[in-house]
């Protein structure tokens, strides 16, 4: 039997899963709802979930949005899943933090210095979150269908 792992984006939850069961009726659809919001966490949360699915599943499915699918590609999922569909994946962290940076007026040397910096905007700006993305580059090697707007301006 086949299973689709849903991913969450920001602001998102795992019951959001029961909107993909229709186009997956063949597969048990599952959300997961992560704890943590760091790369590096959450990748491990998402890694651990799919490798406890692989022992219930013989195929995973993965479907992931916005950073769902940034947290998704930090997961080590290459030789677990057999296929994903991001919905406005965010894949360029690097370049969004920068933008993010430009937006606050805030220097890299500032935010070096400062190492978290809370924003006008209601984000944060991280150090450690911004080294990460720069040591970790993306390893994507699944067969991904990408869904986004004309006019998303994250995506990509």
């Amino acid at each position: 039997m086949k299973t689709v792992l849903y991913i969450h984006g920001k602001g998102g939850n795992a019951s959001e899963s029961t909107n993909y069961e229709r186009l997956f009726p063949d597969c048990k659809v599952i959300g997961l709802d992560y704890n943590s919001y760091s790369p590096w966490e959450t990748g491990k949360e998402i890694h651990e979930a799919v490798v406890s699915l692989k022992t219930e599943f013989e195929s995973i499915i993965l479907i992931a949005n916005s950073i769902g699918a940034f947290f998704s590609m930090n997961a080590n999922l290459n030789s677990l899943i057999e296929k994903a569909y991001f919905i406005s994946p965010l894949v360029n962290m690097e370049k969004l933090i920068c933008n993010m940076m430009n937006r606050a007026n805030v220097t890299e040397a500032e935010l070096e210095q400062r190492k978290i910096i809370p924003t006008d905007f209601g984000e944060e700006l991280s150090w450690e979150y911004l080294c990460y993305v720069r040591e970790h580059p993306l390893n994507w090697l699944v067969p991904t269908s990408v869904l986004c707007g004309e006019n998303d301006n994250l995506t990509l």
